[in-house]
């Protein structure tokens, strides 16, 4: 093959003296004369992978003992040979149909041995040639060919291609240094397009489908055109190569330059007295670790990390992962607090002026202070977990309770994290590696004993990146957390001086072991008499700055606030309450903008007005006594509601069907209520053969919402007597409680919500269980001045205050007043609720 040196030369088949003399030899070897019809023959020269050009001068490998036999007859004959090249360079024994049909005659030389199974021989190439036909095959092939004369005559077009390939081609003689510059001259001194084209196709590596390709184009200014195509190509990929080298080679030369320099101003520096400035770097560390109040196994592990950094070279890696970790020792507070104001009246003050309500959070608070002012030294800090629905005011609690005691307030929101290093860290090993978010946000409180809140710890996730919930039980246990160990800082870290509170929506998703480190105050929620304080002492005023207007500009009256709560909120926090509130402060405000008319004084017609429809409708009680009708109190999570139970009989065989979005419990109170009934069938004067000829629908409305729980047991006990006795339920008594088989009330929960529910539905009597007496302590005043609460153990109490007695019986009129009497007409029922139509038999 052809190599990229000038003039081309085998991987050293022959040495520079040798070549002289073998070249002389092959120019001695006239061209083969062509005969009376134009052809010359010769013997064949199979080319497997390799291409020689007219006029190029080139070594050959040989390795097949018949191509050795062709040029040996060859010689011995002193002729030329046809160079064919071969479709398939991988066919040992080509036949005729195997060979381009465009080949060259050649001069061939002398063959050395370059090992056992190869040699080689110094060829050049003479003139292209077309086969005509192969007169030979065995035991060598010959041919017969026509040469081809190339046009002689330059045109203008030849002339700008020649010039073009000429320009390049110096470029790329000045790019690859194995091409000498002998090689350019030699281009410029050839006149013929296709000798140029030839001559440079030789001079660098190309595919052998392009040096194929170039062979048979017979047009020397198209073969020209395809030449200086390949060149430019070469010369951009070795303009790339040159940019690349140069680029590696002025870094390189640039860092030496900075070292040498470097060590001159080292050397001046030393000659003036002087330091340089990283030696005035590692001082400045050195003066911060004696300087920083540190424990002293903290102080230790600094000055051994500084040691190490001192030793280091100043462009090591190494050096900003040793100075980011001294760093991080230095700013953490290891001893310096704030002191605690234990002012408890102070600190009442200030929760009572930020939030309304919240009892059992503030005096939580207020009675960790008061231990604290005895005995400063041995109070443990509290780690509380507010739980409660979103708005209630539970992260705005931590704020108050921080100003409160004077300390810093830090919030870190845990909603999503599902990486053990997002709260341990990462090891120092890893590249980019920082401390937990535990650590990062203790080091932008600034002091030891911040108040910490984690924030929505609900919400924590697992992968297969670890637990962060089991991270965090170091960090809130008071046992542990004196010592808390990141996997960055590799130090034990004093927490136990932090005040932690945590924030949750619910208790469900929180792992059992986290929630048993944690104090938890539930938040309920705010009822309506708390909305309307907060609105009145915190909303409206923070609504009118927001937006522009003067405190006592507008006034909102107690129906529109009441309005806006019932009819355009449905939430146990007070979160879309102040949006509503702030919708309708924006309307006002663009009406004085507008300097329009605007009203002073919000009413309910005005809230319409500005809010549009309602968009939520409150739940009121029944306006008629009926059968089989029952109202239920139900707790929800924004806050209580009523929640009428509809039972149906129907002729059947039994069957008990309930609908509207029922849960297990539910349905299993269901199930407990209709058995109670059953067993008491003659305390009722009922058949018990009706039981299965009767088929029991109950219904609760508003089927989208899902419900569940066993406090509606007694309601649906009572729907479902009320139904079989025909025995109307008053639509003024609202119940809860769980049935028993044995007719016994167990108390429920949520009874503060319940109770507040039945009076904003109107109603004036509420059944509770006799065990929640002891939860109306929270009830307000006006709410059980305003409704009876009966309290009752068993089920036969319910039925009486529940249900109205059976009307009696009208005599039957005589025969001849019955013909008498005109027939009455059919009575027409009216309302929502379909009428419970006669057992069977009844």
């Amino acid at each position: 093959m052809s190599d990229n040196e000038w003039p081309p030369q085998g991987d050293g088949a022959f040495q520079a003296e040798d070549l002289q003399r073998r070249t002389e030899e092959l120019e001695g070897i006239i061209d083969s004369i062509p005969d009376e019809d134009g052809l010359i023959e010769c013997p064949v020269l199979p080319l497997r992978d390799t291409i020689v050009f007219p006029q190029m001068v080139s070594p050959l490998f040989i390795g097949r003992a018949r191509t050795l036999l062709a040029i040996d007859e060859a010689l011995d004959n002193h002729q030329t040979m046809i160079g064919l090249a071969q479709r398939d360079p991988a066919l040992e024994h080509p036949g005729v149909d195997d060979f381009l049909p465009i080949g060259v005659e050649m001069a061939v030389g002398q063959v050395s041995n370059v090992s056992e199974q190869a040699s080689s021989a110094l060829v050049q190439g003479r003139r292209r040639i077309e086969v005509v036909e192969f007169s030979q095959l065995e035991p060598v092939m010959y041919v017969r060919a026509r040469i081809i004369e190339e046009p002689q005559l330059v045109g203008p077009r030849a002339a700008a291609l020649m010039r073009n390939v000429q320009q390049q081609f110096e470029r790329y003689v000045s790019l690859n240094r194995s091409i000498p510059e002998e090689a350019y001259n030699y281009a410029v001194s050839i006149e013929g397009p296709g000798w140029l084209a030839d001559m440079v196709a030789m001079s660098f590596n190309m595919q052998i489908k392009d040096q194929q390709a170039l062979l048979v184009m017979l047009d020397p200014v198209s073969r020209l055109e395809r030449v200086l195509t390949l060149l430019k190509h070469e010369v951009d990929v070795l303009g790339l190569e040159e940019e690349i080298r140069s680029k590696v080679q002025n870094e390189f030369e640039r860092g030496q330059r900075e070292n040498y320099l470097r060590e001159q101003m080292k050397a001046i520096q030393t000659e003036l007295g002087e330091t340089d400035p990283w030696t005035r770097e590692l001082e400045e560390i050195h003066n911060r670790i004696q300087k920083t109040d540190l424990p002293e196994e903290v102080k230790m592990r600094a000055m051994k990390e500084l040691g190490r950094l001192g030793q280091m070279p100043p462009m090591s890696p190494e050096v900003g992962v040793i100075r980011t970790y001294i760093d991080w020792i230095l700013d953490l507070p290891w001893s310096d607090g704030t002191e605690d104001n234990l002012d408890v009246p102070h600190a009442a003050e200030v929760l009572d002026k930020n939030h309304y309500g919240l009892p059992k959070a503030k005096d939580r608070i207020l009675e960790y202070i008061a231990v604290k002012s005895l005995k400063p030294k041995r109070a443990r800090q509290p780690i509380l977990c507010f739980v409660g629905p979103p708005g209630t005011g539970k992260t705005s609690l931590g704020r108050s309770i921080a100003d409160s005691l004077g300390r810093e307030f830090v919030r870190l929101s845990l909603g999503g994290v599902r990486d053990e290093a997002e709260i341990r860290g990462h090891r120092r090993t890893y590249i980019g590696a920082l401390p937990g978010r535990i650590l990062q946000t203790m080091r932008r409180a600034g002091k030891i004993n911040p108040l910490f809140m984690l924030d929505e710890v609900d919400k924590l996730s697992t992968d297969y990146r670890g637990d962060p919930a089991s991270a965090l039980l170091e960090v809130l246990d008071p046992e542990q957390n004196n010592a808390f160990s990141d996997h960055y800082l590799e130090l034990p870290y004093d927490l136990s001086k932090v005040m932690f509170v945590t924030t949750a929506n619910t208790r469900d998703t929180i792992p059992w072991a986290l929630l048993d480190r944690m104090e938890v105050i539930e938040f309920p929620g705010y009822i309506e008499e708390e909305k309307l304080e907060i609105a009145r002492h915190f909303l409206i005023q923070r609504q009118m700055e927001e937006n522009g207007l003067e405190a006592g500009e507008i006034e909102f009256s107690d129906q529109a606030l009441k309005r806006i709560m019932r009819e355009y909120t449905y939430e146990a926090g007070v979160r879309n309450l102040e949006r509503e509130i702030g919708r309708v402060a924006r309307k006002v405000a663009r009406l004085k903008a507008e300097e329009k008319t605007y009203p002073q004084q919000i009413s309910g017609t005005v809230v319409e007005k500005f809010l549009g429809p309602p968009e939520f409708t409150t739940n009121k009680a029944e306006r008629q006594d009926e059968v089989g009708v029952a109202t239920a109190i139900a707790w929800t999570s924004a806050g209580g509601d009523i929640m009428p139970v509809e039972v149906l009989l129907m002729e059947g065989k039994g069957n008990l069907q309930i609908t509207g979005q029922i849960g297990e419990v539910m349905q299993e109170s269901a199930q407990a209520a209709l058995s109670y009934l059953k067993s008491r069938a003659k305390q009722f004067k009922l058949d018990p053969e009706i039981f299965e000829e009767t088929d029991l629908h109950i219904h609760i409305p508003e089927g989208a919402i899902p419900k569940d729980g066993p406090s509606a047991g007694i309601t649906m006990a009572t729907a479902i007597i009320s139904a079989f006795t025909k025995r109307k339920v008053r639509h003024d008594v609202g119940m809860t409680g769980e049935i028993t088989l044995r007719g016994r009330v167990l108390p429920v929960g949520g009874v503060r919500e319940k109770v507040l529910a039945a009076h904003r539905a109107e109603l004036k009597t509420v059944i509770l269980p006799r065990r929640n007496v002891k939860d109306l302590v929270d009830v307000p005043k006006k709410a059980m001045d305003d409704i009876q609460i009966v309290p009752v153990t068993q089920m036969d109490q319910v039925l009486d205050v529940a249900l109205l007695p059976k009307p009696p019986k009208q005599p039957k009129p005589s025969k001849e007043k019955q013909s008498a009497a005109p027939k009455p007409e059919p009575k027409k029922t009216t309302g929502d609720l379909p009428t419970a139509a006669p057992p069977p038999g009844a």
